[in-house]
């Protein structure tokens, strides 16, 4: 009896240890933003009540005020060519890292939709941007900036919506509310595979061969995986048609974008969009998945543009 204790015992400790050995391989999650690096980084910096968050600015200084919020796990260089665009064309254009992605701190706090808006809030307090501003949100971006304008109609002129993420809820897998068990596949099987899964997001990712690797360097800033693992426990989940059907309630202006091809927010979701907003502006865009102003510029640009001048 003993000895079979001991045998299993031993094979406990055996898992136990390739596990910990497996994990601390795949932990990317090595550094710290601080001060130095801040120091050397891109762009700028401003501190809020949960931590520092990463911003930058183009365009003239007068310029109308354009907000741009990304998505999921992207940070702020998925707007590189719109944010480039809009300041040439003379707008002031404001994009920045959501907590937990890119450069922005990485707060030991609940990922949830009060944090977003609350970031957003004291990031446009903080930089003294008090009148309405056009806000535009890509993927996950689009229920921040939807949460946003119903809470804080005052501050919004336009809208702006590309392949928004739209559900009534979406349930979590119940391996990933598991404490522990969670945190450990976060770290061995679904942070490391995010770099190369990004390449979903296009219709024809050869035409971008270096996105892969632009996502990696945030992931080397520890709580990184916490970030994105809170926010499937608790922002995902959140029935975010109700702040879609508050903008459509309201008197913000619409726009609404779509690639035809989008994998992650398939297109026919747009009809549920449309719907709650149903005075929006709709552009389908052909040959395009799910982020279609990086795949289709030329058709994208023109008409956010036009929108923008139009109201």
């Amino acid at each position: 009896m003993r000895r079979i204790v001991l045998t299993v015992l031993g094979l406990i400790l055996a898992i136990f240890a390739a596990l910990a050995l497996n994990y601390t391989r795949r932990d990317l999650e090595v550094a710290d933003i601080d001060d130095e690096l801040r120091k050397s980084a891109p762009g700028q910096f401003v501190k809020t009540s949960a931590g520092f968050v990463h911003y930058q600015f183009a365009g003239p200084e007068n310029g109308r005020v354009v907000v741009l919020v990304h998505g999921f796990s992207v940070p702020y260089y998925l707007w590189t060519g719109t944010f480039e665009m809009l300041g040439n064309a003379g707008f002031h254009v404001l994009r920045y890292d959501l907590f937990g992605r890119g450069l922005s701190d990485r707060p030991e706090a609940r990922y949830d939709g009060e944090l977003f808006d609350t970031q957003l809030v004291e990031l446009l307090d903080a930089l003294h941007i008090r009148g309405s501003v056009d806000l535009a949100g890509a993927s996950m971006g689009g229920p921040i900036i939807a949460t946003f304008a119903c809470r804080h109609p005052e501050r919004v002129r336009t809208l702006a919506f590309f392949d928004p993420g739209y559900s009534h809820g979406q349930p979590v897998p119940s391996k990933l509310k598991m404490p522990l068990l969670g945190e450990y596949l976060m770290a061995v099987d679904i942070a490391v595979a995010l770099p190369e899964s990004q390449r979903n997001d296009f219709d024809h990712p050869e035409r971008f061969p270096d996105w892969s690797d632009r996502y990696r360097p945030q992931m080397r800033f520890k709580g990184f995986r916490r970030a994105l693992l809170s926010t499937l426990r608790n922002y995902l989940p959140v029935d975010w048609s109700k702040d879609y059907s508050c903008v459509g309630a309201g008197a913000a202006p619409a726009l609404l974008v779509w690639g035809k091809d989008d994998r992650d927010v398939p297109f026919e979701t747009s009809r549920e969009v449309r719907a709650a907003i149903p005075r929006a502006e709709f552009l389908a865009v052909d040959d395009a998945a799910h982020v279609p102003f990086l795949e289709r510029p030329e058709i994208v640009h023109p008409a956010f543009v036009q929108f923008l001048q139009a109201h």
